[in-house]
């Protein structure tokens, strides 16, 4: 079964575009709140200008692409600013990555100048000078003492088949994938979720994922859009995010929702107290109706949102909104709320194994928002494929150009229930256990079942034998082995019961607040406590 609505035309824009036609308007409105500091959008501007033209003194030249090695500080969001002003594309490196993993994206990207932050001052001394970019460092309490000097900036791009930035995903062969993003791409999105979530002067919204992260994209530019005050906690307040939300008085809260676990294992989310938030959004992860309805508890004035989409589909393609008591909410398969409908100027279409449409299977997606292909074309291969209604859908070889007729697949699969979508896992962590096909997303859904278990994940494992078992790991409090073993086997069939389950202090996270599988797969991997 097709899962289309009909396309609309979108008012297109630049993300400098979308920042600017709001400092000119409102340029005495608070526009960023780093800790105490608090920057108007004239400020933020003239900041902005300011670190655009030291790019282009310093460098000679408008450069193609800048990375950014800076976070959560003035500098680093006028730093990005700048590179949208320059009409340049932006490519984040975060400073907590492998050094040879940031020098690998910069150098695959062909980045020409690097922005970066005291911590990452360093980074690019280990090139040959000739292959080294134009380094400029970003003082953490950098200021705009006046804007620019008239005619010293090129006139502002306008150009919307610009790079707006490339974020790099993991690889099947084991580099990651650069993903460009272009301003045609992420200009509807904006368009698009500014009303949706009522974004307007006096909101406040949160900056909780990092640059690498493509929902920093929303935060910041759907902020700035509308006319909000960006509001930037530390890693330390991601941690209590309801005392983070009640002093910085937020209207908007955008996160994992392992945020909201990991706050409940630490015994930080009171209830009730959250009643500024009119808007709460989760993603990036499966939201489970048990977490959803917590954070009802938690922000019962808010409106709770389930958002999905991947990189290349421009953060978002897909909303389903929870409101009233979570009593009232009906259920669904595994546990987990609906990621709803496509945006209406995207189109999606189910599609099986034999590349028919269906209402359970791979959730391919075309529409403005599609990105037009990876950096190195040949991982296009595979990733797309051709379809249209009464046929058959063809996978791309990469024989012929891209085209916008193209659909991606998402590679999740998706099953159509009563008008909205529900996400049934990847299809590449559906795994063969003794002969049997197992979705691991499924076994976690039953595990977050049980009293005792407040978040929970499942790897697949090589035996002792060569077969494949499951592992899974919980945070939460102690059960008994033997005791929740036989509640498991009570709760599904024996194959999809974890051979090992190990409690552990917390799931371990990557540093966009998911669950670091990799990671989880290492622990697992030592039979101690087991």
């Amino acid at each position: 079964m097709d899962i289309e609505e009909p396309m609309t035309a979108v008012q297109q824009r630049t993300l400098y575009q979308w920042f600017e036609e709001t400092a000119v308007r409102l340029p005495d409105h608070p526009a960023l709140e780093v800790g105490d500091e608090v920057l108007s959008y004239a400020e933020l501007r003239a900041l902005a200008l300011t670190v655009a033209e030291r790019i282009v003194h310093k460098h000679g030249r408008t450069p193609r692409r800048v990375a950014l090695a800076a976070s959560r500080t003035v500098a680093a969001y006028a730093g990005y600013l700048a590179v949208q002003r320059l009409g340049a594309g932006v490519v984040p490196l975060n400073s907590d990555h492998p050094v040879q993993r940031n020098l690998d994206v910069a150098q695959r990207a062909g980045v020409e100048v690097a922005l970066v932050d005291g911590r990452s001052a360093g980074l690019f001394r280990q090139l040959p000078e000739r292959h080294r970019p134009t380094v400029l460092e970003l003082a953490e309490d950098e200021r705009a003492d006046a804007p620019p000097p008239a005619g010293a900036l090129p006139p502002a791009a306008r150009d919307l088949d610009g790079e707006a930035y490339i974020l790099f995903t993991s690889g099947s062969t084991g580099q990651p994938k650069g993903v460009p993003i272009l301003q045609r791409q992420i200009s509807p999105y904006l368009a698009h979720n500014i009303p949706r979530y009522e974004i307007a002067p006096g909101s406040r919204l949160s900056q909780a994922f990092g640059l690498t992260f493509d929902a920093h994209v929303f935060d910041l530019f759907a902020t700035w859009g509308g006319g909000g005050t960006l509001v930037v906690p530390t890693a330390t307040d991601l941690y209590t995010p309801v005392d983070f939300v009640v002093e910085r008085r937020l209207t908007h809260w955008f996160s994992v929702p392992s945020v909201v676990r990991e706050a409940q294992r630490l015994g930080s989310l009171p209830l009730g107290r959250a009643v500024s938030l009119r808007h709460s959004m989760f993603g990036a992860e499966p939201v489970t109706a048990q977490h959803a309805a917590l954070w009802r508890e938690v922000a019962p004035q808010s409106q709770i949102h389930n958002v999905y989409g991947p990189t290349e589909l421009a953060i978002c393609c897909t909303n389903h909104r929870l409101t009233g008591p979570g009593s009232d909410w009906p259920e669904y398969p595994g546990g987990t709320v609906p990621i709803g409908t496509m945006y209406p100027h995207m189109e999606g279409v189910l599609l099986d194994d034999e590349g028919l449409p269906a209402d359970e299977g791979e959730l391919c997606v075309r529409g403005p928002q599609r990105f037009d292909g990876y950096l190195d074309p040949r991982e296009n291969t595979g990733r797309f494929l051709s379809y249209e209604k009464g046929g058959r859908a063809v996978v791309y070889d990469g024989s012929a150009p891209l085209t916008a007729g193209h659909w991606y697949r998402t590679g999740d699969r998706v099953r159509r229930v009563d008008g909205v979508m529900v996400h049934c896992g990847r299809l590449d962590q559906q795994v063969k256990v003794r002969g049997h096909r197992v979705e691991t997303g499924e076994v976690e859904a039953v595990l977050r079942r049980h009293p005792h278990v407040v978040d929970a994940a499942v790897v697949a494992l090589p035996a002792d034998d060569g077969e494949t078992e499951l592992a899974a790991a919980y945070a939460g409090r102690a059960a008994d082995p033997a005791a929740l073993d036989a509640w498991l086997r009570d709760q599904m069939p024996l194959h999809m019961v974890p051979a090992r389950i190990r409690l552990l202090d917390g799931l371990p996270l990557n540093d966009n607040g998911k669950t670091d599988r990799t990671a989880l797969a290492r622990i697992l991997g030592t039979r101690e406590g087991s």
